[in-house]
């Protein structure tokens, strides 16, 4: 059977898509500090970006598109978060963790968004868009009922006085 012919059984919710990346990223990290290879965390990121955007329902695409940031950003205050607990200023290190991941991370991210971006209009983004601006147009076309004005009830913002009042002679 040809390449184009032949339909993965696997497939994965926007949700499974984003788990499966921030889960694989989270894996460099811990390998990156094990085996002492920096260079680990973004390679894995891609990858599993890349496998995501290929088995996410097409449904799904325009779900998945947005979420690469997000995902790098959460597997990395994650870890910088970890790594910050052990240090003397906690906030210091976490600043400083954080801004020299993100940093060094910078590259692959942007790579892991264009690979989703890519396959995702590869694979049927653009009628996703479509489908959303239909709806969103078909949404703003339907008259709201207005609600008319109900005025408050007589003494609604009036304080309540408990008890009789006095009677003075």
């Amino acid at each position: 059977m040809s390449g184009k012919g032949r339909r993965s059984a696997v497939r994965l919710t926007a949700r499974g898509a984003i788990a499966l990346a921030l889960v694989a990223t989270l894996a460099g990290y811990v390998l990156a500090d094990v085996l002492d290879l920096a260079f680990l965390v973004g390679p894995a990121f891609v990858a599993a970006s890349l496998v995501g955007a290929l088995l996410v329902n097409p449904r799904e695409l325009l779900s998945l598109v947005v979420t690469p940031p997000l995902v790098f950003f959460a597997a990395t205050l994650f870890v910088e978060v970890g790594r910050a607990l052990g240090s003397v200023s906690i906030v210091q290190s976490l600043a400083l963790g954080l801004y020299t991941s993100l940093s060094n991370g910078a590259p692959w991210l942007f790579a892991g968004s264009a690979v989703v971006l890519a396959v995702a209009l590869r694979r049927g983004l653009r009628d996703n868009v479509r489908d959303l601006r239909a709806q969103l147009k078909a949404g703003a076309e339907v008259p709201r009922p207005r609600q008319p004005y109900v005025p408050e009830p007589e003494g609604y913002f009036e304080p309540k006085v408990y008890g009789t009042p006095r009677v003075e002679d």
